[in-house]
């Protein structure tokens, strides 16, 4: 039997949680075996600027953070339920892998 992984990340934390709790509603309502949605380790990107233009004055720095949320589910393979997965309308911000395996 083949399971479907889907991988969502996003660096709006909202969004990426409307997105996946929408597609866990279709795969309830389909009946299908799943797991998740499993919340994968949060990578934060960190940029150190300095604060003075020409490099003259006190060496101050600003540090811009960025995150980087990450969910998973893994379902039991139905074509029924792919379909409606993926005419969700998903914004720009997330992105969305589909993969398929064996499951052991």
């Amino acid at each position: 039997m083949q399971v479907v992984r889907i991988k969502l990340s996003s660096a709006n934390y909202e969004t990426l949680e409307r997105i996946t709790k929408q597609m866990i509603d279709i795969i309830k309502r389909a009946g299908v075996k799943y797991s998740g949605p499993v919340p994968l380790p949060t990578k934060e990107l960190i940029i150190p600027t300095r604060k003075s233009m020409s490099g003259g004055g006190t060496e101050s720095y600003e540090r811009w953070k960025m995150r980087i949320h990450k969910r998973l589910i893994d379902m039991n393979m139905d074509d029924r339920v792919l379909k409606h997965i993926l005419r969700i309308e998903i914004p720009a911000e997330i992105e969305i892998e589909i993969s398929l395996k064996e499951k052991e």
